[in-house]
Order: structure tokens, then sequence, then C-alpha cells
């Protein structure tokens, strides 16, 4: 189960259906337009974005570049995907047909947003505590 994988439990589980929830599913399924991942995979790129900064300020950087730098290279699709392949999310997200059938989530950018997704999930049920404690145990600020 994903909320054990990744040490939080949703208090809201219909966050946690949707974040793991594609587009091209509801459509298929005749889902409200409101039930996809996309606007949880905008936020959560936010709140990642947010959790990362903090950290490094909170580590000692002062300067604009610098913080800019590592936010780079600790926030990019490659560490991302990287997270959620290490959660097999790919088992836990409902895919349209023709997604399923072409297994997107082996190339591109499509586990990222549902990394995305799911930490934006975190972030609504929960607070930006409980998304930038997911984010540690994942171990994507632990080295920071």
């Amino acid at each position: 189960m994903v909320e054990e994988r990744i040490g939080y439990t949703f208090q809201d589980r219909s966050l946690l259906e949707r974040a793991l929830t594609r587009l091209a599913y509801t459509l298929e399924a005749g889902l409200p337009p409101e039930a996809h991942m996309d606007a949880l995979a905008t936020l959560g790129d936010a709140v990642i974005n947010v959790v990362v900064v903090e950290v490094v300020v909170m580590g000692g950087a002062h300067d604009k570049g610098a913080i800019s730098n590592r936010k780079m290279n600790l926030v990019n699709m490659t560490r991302l995907r990287g997270l959620a392949e290490d959660l097999d999310l790919e088992e836990y997200v409902r895919w349209g047909k023709g997604e399923a059938a072409q297994a997107v989530w082996t190339s591109g950018r499509v586990l990222a947003e549902c990394m995305e997704a799911l930490i934006g999930a975190v972030y609504l049920d929960g607070g930006m505590d409980a998304a930038a404690g997911v984010l540690r145990r994942l171990g994507l600020t632990e080295s920071v």
C-alpha cells in the first residue's frame, strides 16, 4: 500500500485516490472532471519546490544563485521519477487503457507527475509538515 511506503496515512482517502488517477482513466470511466491528478501534480510541484528551498536555506545557503542551483539538482524529473520508481508507484496508479497498453510510465515525465500529485495530496491532507516529512523519508531532502 502506498501509505505504508511513504509513511503517511491519509485522513481523506479521496485525496489519495485522486492523486493516483490519471485523466485518461477518468474520461474512460466517466468520472467527474475533478477526479484526476492533474491539479494535484501542479500543487505538488510547488510544494516540493518550497520544501526543498526551505531545507536549503535552513541549511545555511544565502546566495540566490547557490540556492537555485541546489534546488535544480534536487528537484528534477529524473529525481522525482526515481522516487516514484522506488515506491513502485506505477502499480498503484489508475491508468487509462491506452496508457496501460503502452506502459507510459516507462518513459518521460509521467511518473514524476504522479509523484508530484501524491505530494500535492499529502499537502492538502496534512499540510506542509506532512509533505516535508514524506519527502524527507523518501530521501529527497535528507542529504541537503
